[in-house]
Protein backbone atom coordinates (compact mmCIF):
# COMPACT_ATOMS: atom_id res chain seq x y z
CA UNK A 1 0.00 0.00 0.00
CA UNK A 2 1.02 3.61 -0.54
CA UNK A 3 -0.50 6.72 0.98
CA UNK A 4 -0.04 10.28 -0.26
CA UNK A 5 -2.61 12.18 1.81
CA UNK A 6 -2.74 10.28 5.12
CA UNK A 7 0.21 9.63 7.39
CA UNK A 8 1.67 9.95 10.87
CA UNK A 9 1.31 13.38 12.41
CA UNK A 10 2.35 12.71 16.02
CA UNK A 11 4.15 10.33 18.35
CA UNK A 12 4.78 9.86 22.05
CA UNK A 13 5.70 7.36 24.73
CA UNK A 14 5.29 6.76 28.42
CA UNK A 15 8.19 6.29 30.76
CA UNK A 16 9.93 2.92 30.34
CA UNK A 17 10.49 0.89 33.52
CA UNK A 18 12.12 -2.45 34.25
CA UNK A 19 9.24 -3.50 36.48
CA UNK A 20 5.78 -2.11 36.06
CA UNK A 21 4.64 0.38 38.69
CA UNK A 22 1.19 0.98 37.16
CA UNK A 23 -1.38 -0.93 35.10
CA UNK A 24 -1.03 -1.45 31.35
CA UNK A 25 -3.81 1.01 30.54
CA UNK A 26 -2.08 3.72 32.59
CA UNK A 27 1.10 3.41 30.48
CA UNK A 28 -1.03 3.47 27.34
CA UNK A 29 -2.85 6.59 28.56
CA UNK A 30 0.46 8.35 29.21
CA UNK A 31 1.71 7.47 25.72
CA UNK A 32 -1.56 8.65 24.16
CA UNK A 33 -1.40 11.97 26.02
CA UNK A 34 2.21 12.54 24.94
CA UNK A 35 1.33 11.69 21.34
CA UNK A 36 -1.65 14.05 21.19
CA UNK A 37 0.41 16.85 22.72
CA UNK A 38 3.15 16.27 20.16
CA UNK A 39 0.59 16.45 17.34
CA UNK A 40 -1.40 19.35 18.76
CA UNK A 41 -4.64 17.36 18.40
CA UNK A 42 -7.44 17.30 20.97
CA UNK A 43 -8.55 13.97 22.42
CA UNK A 44 -12.08 14.67 21.20
CA UNK A 45 -10.87 14.46 17.58
CA UNK A 46 -9.66 10.86 17.91
CA UNK A 47 -12.26 8.36 16.68
CA UNK A 48 -10.12 5.27 16.14
CA UNK A 49 -7.79 3.09 18.20
CA UNK A 50 -5.46 0.26 17.17
CA UNK A 51 -4.06 -1.52 20.22
CA UNK A 52 -1.21 -4.01 20.59
CA UNK A 53 -0.87 -5.53 24.05
CA UNK A 54 -0.24 -8.99 25.43
CA UNK A 55 -1.45 -8.23 28.95
CA UNK A 56 -4.54 -6.15 28.16
CA UNK A 57 -6.95 -9.12 27.75
CA UNK A 58 -9.71 -9.55 28.68
CA UNK A 59 -9.66 -5.84 27.79
CA UNK A 60 -9.05 -4.66 24.24
CA UNK A 61 -9.11 -1.59 21.97
CA UNK A 62 -12.76 -0.86 22.71
CA UNK A 63 -12.36 -0.94 26.48
CA UNK A 64 -9.20 1.17 26.15
CA UNK A 65 -11.38 3.74 24.39
CA UNK A 66 -13.73 3.61 27.37
CA UNK A 67 -10.78 4.08 29.75
CA UNK A 68 -9.56 7.08 27.77
CA UNK A 69 -13.05 8.60 27.44
CA UNK A 70 -13.11 8.34 23.64
CA UNK A 71 -16.05 7.62 21.38
CA UNK A 72 -14.83 5.42 18.52
CA UNK A 73 -15.88 4.72 14.95
CA UNK A 74 -13.09 2.16 14.41
CA UNK A 75 -11.24 -0.21 16.75
CA UNK A 76 -8.60 -2.83 16.01
CA UNK A 77 -6.92 -5.26 18.43
CA UNK A 78 -3.66 -6.78 17.26
CA UNK A 79 -2.74 -10.15 15.89
CA UNK A 80 0.70 -11.33 14.75
CA UNK A 81 2.42 -10.45 18.06
CA UNK A 82 5.27 -7.96 17.46
CA UNK A 83 4.73 -7.87 13.72
CA UNK A 84 1.26 -6.60 14.61
CA UNK A 85 1.97 -2.95 15.48
CA UNK A 86 3.57 -2.36 12.07
CA UNK A 87 0.51 -4.00 10.47
CA UNK A 88 -1.70 -1.77 12.64
CA UNK A 89 -0.07 1.33 11.16
CA UNK A 90 -1.04 0.12 7.69
CA UNK A 91 -4.58 -0.71 8.81
CA UNK A 92 -5.01 2.66 10.56
CA UNK A 93 -3.95 4.51 7.40
CA UNK A 94 -6.45 2.46 5.37
CA UNK A 95 -9.18 3.30 7.90
CA UNK A 96 -8.58 7.04 7.58
CA UNK A 97 -8.20 6.90 3.79
CA UNK A 98 -11.52 5.07 3.48
CA UNK A 99 -13.32 7.56 5.70
CA UNK A 100 -14.16 4.98 8.36
CA UNK A 101 -12.17 7.06 10.87
CA UNK A 102 -10.77 10.57 10.88
CA UNK A 103 -7.95 10.27 13.42
CA UNK A 104 -6.50 7.02 14.80
CA UNK A 105 -4.23 6.38 17.76
CA UNK A 106 -1.97 3.38 17.23
CA UNK A 107 -0.82 2.19 20.64
CA UNK A 108 1.36 -0.62 21.94
CA UNK A 109 2.57 -1.48 25.41
CA UNK A 110 2.33 -3.55 28.55
CA UNK A 111 2.95 -3.55 32.28
CA UNK A 112 4.76 -6.66 33.43
CA UNK A 113 7.16 -8.23 35.88
CA UNK A 114 9.61 -11.02 35.16
CA UNK A 115 7.04 -13.49 36.51
CA UNK A 116 4.48 -12.07 34.06
CA UNK A 117 6.99 -12.54 31.25
CA UNK A 118 7.76 -16.15 32.19
CA UNK A 119 4.06 -16.94 32.37
CA UNK A 120 3.40 -15.32 28.98
CA UNK A 121 6.06 -17.22 27.06
CA UNK A 122 4.89 -20.55 28.43
CA UNK A 123 1.38 -19.97 27.07
CA UNK A 124 2.15 -17.82 24.05
CA UNK A 125 -0.14 -19.95 21.90
CA UNK A 126 -1.47 -23.49 22.09
CA UNK A 127 1.41 -24.90 20.02
CA UNK A 128 3.92 -23.55 22.57
CA UNK A 129 1.74 -24.32 25.57
CA UNK A 130 0.93 -27.92 24.61
CA UNK A 131 4.03 -29.09 22.76
CA UNK A 132 7.04 -26.94 23.69
CA UNK A 133 6.55 -25.77 27.29
CA UNK A 134 6.13 -29.34 28.66
CA UNK A 135 9.57 -30.15 27.22
CA UNK A 136 11.20 -27.25 29.11
CA UNK A 137 12.12 -25.65 25.79
CA UNK A 138 13.84 -22.70 27.46
CA UNK A 139 11.41 -20.06 26.24
CA UNK A 140 12.25 -17.85 23.29
CA UNK A 141 15.94 -17.94 24.23
CA UNK A 142 16.02 -21.69 23.57
CA UNK A 143 14.22 -21.34 20.25
CA UNK A 144 16.40 -18.54 18.90
CA UNK A 145 19.58 -20.23 20.12
CA UNK A 146 18.83 -23.01 17.61
CA UNK A 147 18.34 -20.48 14.83
CA UNK A 148 21.61 -18.76 15.68
CA UNK A 149 23.49 -22.05 15.92
CA UNK A 150 22.16 -23.12 12.52
CA UNK A 151 23.05 -19.78 10.89
CA UNK A 152 26.57 -19.95 12.32
CA UNK A 153 26.98 -23.52 11.10
CA UNK A 154 25.58 -23.03 7.59
CA UNK A 155 27.04 -19.60 6.78
CA UNK A 156 30.00 -19.16 9.10
CA UNK A 157 28.44 -16.22 10.94
CA UNK A 158 30.51 -15.27 14.00
CA UNK A 159 29.42 -14.01 17.40
CA UNK A 160 31.91 -11.16 16.99
CA UNK A 161 29.90 -10.02 13.98
CA UNK A 162 26.53 -10.31 15.73
CA UNK A 163 27.99 -8.46 18.69
CA UNK A 164 28.49 -5.37 16.55
CA UNK A 165 24.69 -5.01 16.53
CA UNK A 166 24.35 -5.10 20.31
CA UNK A 167 27.31 -2.76 20.89
CA UNK A 168 26.11 -0.19 18.34
CA UNK A 169 22.58 -0.19 19.70
CA UNK A 170 23.90 0.45 23.21
CA UNK A 171 25.92 3.36 21.77
CA UNK A 172 22.69 4.76 20.34
CA UNK A 173 20.76 4.17 23.56
CA UNK A 174 23.20 6.22 25.61
CA UNK A 175 22.03 9.24 23.59
CA UNK A 176 18.36 8.49 24.21
CA UNK A 177 17.16 9.98 27.51
CA UNK A 178 14.33 7.43 27.75
CA UNK A 179 16.59 4.39 27.44
CA UNK A 180 16.72 1.95 30.35
CA UNK A 181 20.40 1.22 29.73
CA UNK A 182 22.87 3.91 30.81
CA UNK A 183 26.22 2.11 30.56
CA UNK A 184 28.32 1.51 27.45
CA UNK A 185 28.72 -2.06 26.19
CA UNK A 186 32.01 -3.33 24.78
CA UNK A 187 32.44 -6.21 22.37
CA UNK A 188 34.44 -8.11 25.00
CA UNK A 189 31.60 -7.71 27.49
CA UNK A 190 29.16 -8.98 24.88
CA UNK A 191 31.31 -12.00 23.99
CA UNK A 192 32.01 -13.02 27.59
CA UNK A 193 28.60 -12.37 29.14
CA UNK A 194 26.71 -15.02 31.07
CA UNK A 195 25.50 -17.93 28.94
CA UNK A 196 21.71 -18.11 28.56
CA UNK A 197 21.08 -20.74 25.87
CA UNK A 198 24.21 -21.67 23.94
CA UNK A 199 25.27 -19.76 21.80
CA UNK A 200 23.02 -16.94 23.07
CA UNK A 201 24.43 -14.95 25.97
CA UNK A 202 23.03 -12.21 28.17
CA UNK A 203 23.41 -9.25 25.81
CA UNK A 204 21.77 -11.10 22.93
CA UNK A 205 18.51 -10.92 24.87
CA UNK A 206 16.21 -7.93 25.36
CA UNK A 207 15.32 -7.17 28.96
CA UNK A 208 11.53 -7.33 29.55
CA UNK A 209 10.22 -3.88 30.47
CA UNK A 210 7.01 -1.96 31.04
CA UNK A 211 5.81 1.07 29.11
CA UNK A 212 3.94 2.11 25.99
CA UNK A 213 4.34 3.91 22.67
CA UNK A 214 1.83 5.72 20.46
CA UNK A 215 1.60 7.30 17.04
CA UNK A 216 -1.25 9.32 15.54
CA UNK A 217 -2.56 8.66 12.02
CA UNK A 218 -4.55 11.42 10.32
CA UNK A 219 -4.64 13.50 7.11
CA UNK A 220 -1.19 14.99 6.60
CA UNK A 221 -2.62 18.48 6.26
CA UNK A 222 -3.31 18.26 10.04
CA UNK A 223 0.40 17.94 10.82
CA UNK A 224 2.27 20.78 12.47
CA UNK A 225 4.29 22.90 10.02
CA UNK A 226 7.35 21.02 8.81
CA UNK A 227 6.24 17.75 10.44
CA UNK A 228 4.40 14.67 9.26
CA UNK A 229 5.53 11.33 7.85
CA UNK A 230 4.14 9.59 4.78
CA UNK A 231 3.86 5.83 4.26
CA UNK A 232 5.48 4.95 0.94
CA UNK A 233 4.81 1.21 1.10
CA UNK A 234 3.97 -1.57 3.52
CA UNK A 235 3.40 -5.32 3.45
CA UNK A 236 2.93 -8.31 5.74
CA UNK A 237 3.35 -12.09 5.43
CA UNK A 238 2.29 -14.88 7.78
CA UNK A 239 3.34 -18.52 8.09
CA UNK A 240 6.03 -18.28 5.43
CA UNK A 241 7.64 -21.70 4.84
CA UNK A 242 4.84 -23.74 6.47
CA UNK A 243 6.05 -26.45 8.82
CA UNK A 244 9.75 -25.58 8.67
CA UNK A 245 11.49 -25.63 12.05
CA UNK A 246 14.21 -23.09 12.97
CA UNK A 247 14.03 -21.33 9.58
CA UNK A 248 16.85 -19.02 8.51
CA UNK A 249 14.53 -16.82 6.47
CA UNK A 250 11.27 -15.02 7.08
CA UNK A 251 8.36 -13.54 5.22
CA UNK A 252 10.24 -10.35 4.36
CA UNK A 253 11.87 -12.10 1.40
CA UNK A 254 8.45 -12.61 -0.21
CA UNK A 255 7.62 -8.91 -0.41
CA UNK A 256 10.96 -7.06 -0.33
CA UNK A 257 11.00 -6.31 -4.06
CA UNK A 258 7.50 -4.87 -4.15
CA UNK A 259 8.17 -3.03 -0.87
CA UNK A 260 10.97 -1.06 -2.52
CA UNK A 261 9.33 -0.87 -5.95
CA UNK A 262 6.12 0.63 -4.57
CA UNK A 263 8.06 3.05 -2.38
CA UNK A 264 10.12 4.18 -5.38
CA UNK A 265 13.36 4.12 -3.40
CA UNK A 266 16.46 1.95 -3.37
CA UNK A 267 18.26 0.41 -0.42
CA UNK A 268 20.97 3.05 -0.80
CA UNK A 269 18.41 5.85 -0.45
CA UNK A 270 17.35 4.77 3.03
CA UNK A 271 18.76 6.99 5.75
CA UNK A 272 18.05 4.62 8.64
CA UNK A 273 16.57 1.20 9.36
CA UNK A 274 14.70 -0.02 12.43
CA UNK A 275 14.70 -3.83 12.37
CA UNK A 276 12.85 -5.87 14.95
CA UNK A 277 15.52 -6.81 17.45
CA UNK A 278 14.43 -9.55 19.78
CA UNK A 279 17.90 -11.01 19.12
CA UNK A 280 20.86 -9.91 16.95
CA UNK A 281 20.48 -13.07 14.87
CA UNK A 282 16.98 -11.99 13.83
CA UNK A 283 18.22 -8.51 12.94
CA UNK A 284 20.80 -10.25 10.76
CA UNK A 285 18.22 -12.45 9.05
CA UNK A 286 16.14 -9.36 8.30
CA UNK A 287 19.17 -7.61 6.80
CA UNK A 288 19.47 -10.57 4.43
CA UNK A 289 15.77 -11.09 3.68
CA UNK A 290 15.14 -7.40 3.05
CA UNK A 291 17.89 -7.41 0.44
CA UNK A 292 20.68 -5.42 2.04
CA UNK A 293 22.98 -8.37 1.34
CA UNK A 294 22.60 -11.89 -0.09
CA UNK A 295 21.48 -14.75 2.15
CA UNK A 296 24.35 -16.00 4.28
CA UNK A 297 26.51 -12.90 3.79
CA UNK A 298 25.35 -10.81 6.73
CA UNK A 299 28.57 -11.46 8.65
CA UNK A 300 30.81 -9.63 6.15
CA UNK A 301 28.08 -6.97 5.80
CA UNK A 302 28.26 -6.29 9.54
CA UNK A 303 32.05 -6.23 9.40
CA UNK A 304 32.19 -3.52 6.75
CA UNK A 305 29.54 -1.23 8.23
CA UNK A 306 29.29 0.93 11.31
CA UNK A 307 25.81 0.52 12.77
CA UNK A 308 25.52 3.53 15.06
CA UNK A 309 23.26 6.49 14.31
CA UNK A 310 26.26 8.34 12.86
CA UNK A 311 27.60 5.33 10.95
CA UNK A 312 27.32 3.94 7.44
CA UNK A 313 24.23 1.83 8.26
CA UNK A 314 22.22 3.58 11.02
CA UNK A 315 20.41 0.74 12.79
CA UNK A 316 17.83 0.89 15.59
CA UNK A 317 18.84 4.40 16.45
CA UNK A 318 16.87 4.63 19.71
CA UNK A 319 18.75 1.64 21.10
CA UNK A 320 15.89 -0.64 20.14
CA UNK A 321 14.60 -3.40 22.35
CA UNK A 322 18.12 -4.61 23.14
CA UNK A 323 19.18 -1.36 24.82
CA UNK A 324 16.22 1.06 25.09
CA UNK A 325 13.16 -0.96 26.15
CA UNK A 326 11.30 -4.14 25.21
CA UNK A 327 7.74 -3.42 26.25
CA UNK A 328 6.02 -6.54 24.84
CA UNK A 329 3.04 -5.12 22.94
CA UNK A 330 5.06 -2.00 22.22
CA UNK A 331 8.02 -3.97 20.88
CA UNK A 332 6.92 -3.71 17.28
CA UNK A 333 6.05 -0.03 17.60
CA UNK A 334 9.28 1.37 19.02
CA UNK A 335 10.88 1.36 15.56
CA UNK A 336 7.96 3.29 14.04
CA UNK A 337 8.11 5.83 16.86
CA UNK A 338 11.86 6.31 16.45
CA UNK A 339 11.63 6.65 12.67
CA UNK A 340 8.97 9.36 12.96
CA UNK A 341 11.10 11.15 15.57
CA UNK A 342 14.15 10.97 13.28
CA UNK A 343 12.32 12.09 10.13
CA UNK A 344 10.87 15.03 12.04
CA UNK A 345 14.42 15.99 13.08
CA UNK A 346 13.67 15.64 16.79
CA UNK A 347 16.09 12.90 17.90
CA UNK A 348 18.56 15.17 19.68
CA UNK A 349 22.03 13.73 20.26
CA UNK A 350 21.26 10.61 18.20
CA UNK A 351 19.83 12.48 15.21
CA UNK A 352 20.73 10.94 11.84
CA UNK A 353 21.94 13.75 9.62
CA UNK A 354 19.44 14.82 6.95
CA UNK A 355 17.17 11.86 7.68
CA UNK A 356 14.41 11.70 5.10
CA UNK A 357 13.50 8.04 4.48
CA UNK A 358 13.49 5.00 6.76
CA UNK A 359 12.43 1.36 6.90
CA UNK A 360 10.76 -0.32 9.88
CA UNK A 361 10.16 -4.05 10.25
CA UNK A 362 8.19 -6.23 12.65
CA UNK A 363 8.40 -9.90 13.59
CA UNK A 364 6.42 -12.13 15.91
CA UNK A 365 3.97 -14.86 16.81
CA UNK A 366 6.52 -17.53 17.59
CA UNK A 367 4.88 -20.92 17.42
CA UNK A 368 6.38 -24.41 17.49
CA UNK A 369 9.89 -23.79 16.16
CA UNK A 370 8.76 -21.07 13.78
CA UNK A 371 8.24 -17.31 13.89
CA UNK A 372 5.05 -16.88 11.88
CA UNK A 373 4.63 -13.16 11.13
CA UNK A 374 6.74 -10.60 9.25
CA UNK A 375 5.92 -7.00 8.36
CA UNK A 376 7.68 -3.91 7.07
CA UNK A 377 6.96 -0.33 6.02
CA UNK A 378 8.99 2.39 4.33
CA UNK A 379 8.33 5.87 5.68
CA UNK A 380 9.35 9.28 4.33
CA UNK A 381 9.24 12.79 5.64
CA UNK A 382 6.19 14.52 4.14
CA UNK A 383 6.56 17.58 1.98
CA UNK A 384 9.79 16.53 0.28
Amino acid sequence: MKSDDVGIIGYGSSVYEKNGTQPTFAYLADAAAACLENAGIAKSEVDGIALSSFHAPPDNAVTLGEYLGMELNWAHFFTAASAGPVCSVMEAIRAVESGVAKCVLVLGGDSRTMDDFRHLISRFNYAVQNYAAPLNFGGMNGFFSMIQRRHMHEYGTKREQLGRIAVAQRYNALRNPKSLFKKALTLDEYLNARMIADPIRLFDCPMPASGADAILVAPLDRARPGKGVRLLSGFQRHNHLPGELTPLRGGWETFRDKLFDEAGVTHQELDLVQLYDDYPIMVSIQIEDLGFCPKGEVGPFLDRHTLSFDGTFPLNTSGGQLSCAATAGGGGLIGVLETVCQLNGEAGERQVRNARTGLVSGFGMVSYGHGLSSSAVILQKAGN
